[in-house]
C-alpha cells in the first residue's frame, strides 16, 4: 500500500464532508430504495465519517430521488460523535427538517445570476431573501447552518466567475451566521491557481470549505491547493457518485477513496478506513448497475 511522506506547511487532520447520500445520489435516475440508502449511511458511518450528508428536504417534483427523506431519517442508526446534516431549500424544508429532529442543515446559493435563475428561480440578489428567514429559523432553532455556494469558478452560461462576485456572495452567507462556506466547483473548470486566488481572496481559510468535481481532472490538485492555502475541509463523494441535476456538464464528485488516498500519502490524518470505503462503494456500484469511477476503488477492488 502508500507510504506516508509528509510535506510542510499542510494540515496534519482534514475533515471530509461526506456527501454521497445527497450530492451522490440526487442525480440517479432510477429510485434507489431507502433501505439502501439507509445501509449506505451506515456503512460510511463504519467506515469512520465524522460528517454525513444524509438527504435533502427539497421538493419532490424537483428531485425525485430524494422524495425519501423522512423516511430515510426515520431508519437512521445515529451514532453518537457523528453529524448527519440535511439540505434545506426553504421555509417549508426547514420546518420537515425540524420536525424529524435534525440538527443542522445546509443552504445552497449560487455566484452566478443564470445559475441563480435556472436552480432557484430567484435573481443573484434576490436568493437572499430565500435565505435569511431559513437561516434565522435554524439559528433560533438550535440548529447549525452551513452554506454552499455553487459555479464558483464557472459557469457553463456565463464562463468564469469573477471572484469578488463569489467572494461577495459568500460574505453574505457568513455574515447571515452560516458557520461555514462550501465553494463549488460545480462543473469543475478550476484549476490550482484559481482556487489559491479565491480562497486568499477571502482573507482567511478558517470558515471556508471546498467542493469539487473532476471534469478536468483537476480535484486532486486542487484540493492540494486548498490545503496549501489553509483549508481544513473538503467534500467529497464515496466512489465519486454525483453530479448536479440543473447543469449537466457536472460530471462526479471528487471521490473520498481517491481524496483519502491522496491524504495518507501526505501524512494528513481523516481518521478514515480505506478499505471500508472502498467495500462500501463495491457494495454501492453493484445497486447502481455500473463501476464505481473511484480510481482508487477500481485499483483496490482488483487486488
Amino acid at each position: 500500500m502508500s507510504r506516508s511522506y509528509p510535506m510542510r506547511d499542510l494540515p496534519q487532520q482534514v475533515t471530509v464532508h461526506e456527501v454521497g447520500p445527497r450530492d451522490g445520489l440526487q442525480n440517479e435516475a432510477a429510485i434507489v430504495p431507502v433501505e439502501v440508502k439507509a445501509e449506505f449511511v451506515d456503512r460510511l458511518a463504519d467506515a469512520g465519517h465524522k460528517v454525513i450528508e444524509t438527504t435533502s428536504f427539497v421538493h419532490p417534483r424537483w428531485v425525485p430521488q430524494l422524495a425519501d427523506a423522512e423516511e430515510l431519517l426515520s431508519r437512521l442508526h445515529r451514532r453518537p460523535g457523528v453529524r448527519y446534516p440535511v439540505l434545506v431549500p426553504n421555509l417549508r424544508g426547514l420546518e420537515r427538517a425540524l420536525a424529524h429532529g435534525v440538527d443542522e442543515i445546509a443552504v445552497f446559493a449560487s455566484a452566478t445570476e443564470t445559475f441563480a435563475a435556472k436552480n432557484l428561480n430567484r435573481s443573484l440578489e434576490t436568493q437572499f431573501d430565500m435565505f435569511e428567514p431559513v437561516v434565522a429559523g435554524a439559528l433560533e432553532a438550535g440548529v447549525r447552518v452551513r452554506a454552499y455556494v455553487s459555479m464558483c469558478f464557472g459557469d457553463p452560461w456565463e464562463g468564469d466567475t469573477p471572484i469578488p462576485q463569489v467572494v461577495a456572495v459568500g460574505e453574505r452567507l457568513l455574515g447571515l451566521g452560516c458557520y461555514q462556506l462550501s465553494l463549488g466547483d460545480t462543473i469543475g473548470v478550476g484549476t490550482p491557481g484559481h482556487v489559491t486566488a479565491l480562497i486568499d481572496a477571502f482573507g482567511s481559510p478558517d470558515r471556508l470549505a471546498v467542493h469539487f468535481h473532476d471534469t478536468y481532472g483537476q480535484a486532486l490538485g486542487n484540493t492540494l491547493a486548498a490545503l496549501w492555502a489553509g483549508v481544513t475541509t473538503v467534500d467529497a463523494s464515496t466512489g465519486g457518485i454525483g453530479g448536479c441535476p440543473y447543469a449537466e456538464s457536472a460530471t462526479g464528485n471528487l471521490a473520498t477513496e481517491d481524496l483519502v488516498w491522496m491524504l495518507r500519502g501526505l501524512g494528513i490524518d481523516t481518521g478514515l478506513d480505506l478499505d471500508k470505503l472502498v467495500t462500501t462503494s463495491t457494495w454501492l456500484a453493484e445497486r447502481l448497475g455500473r463501476p464505481s469511477p473511484s480510481r482508487v476503488v477500481q485499483a483496490l477492488s482488483k487486488g
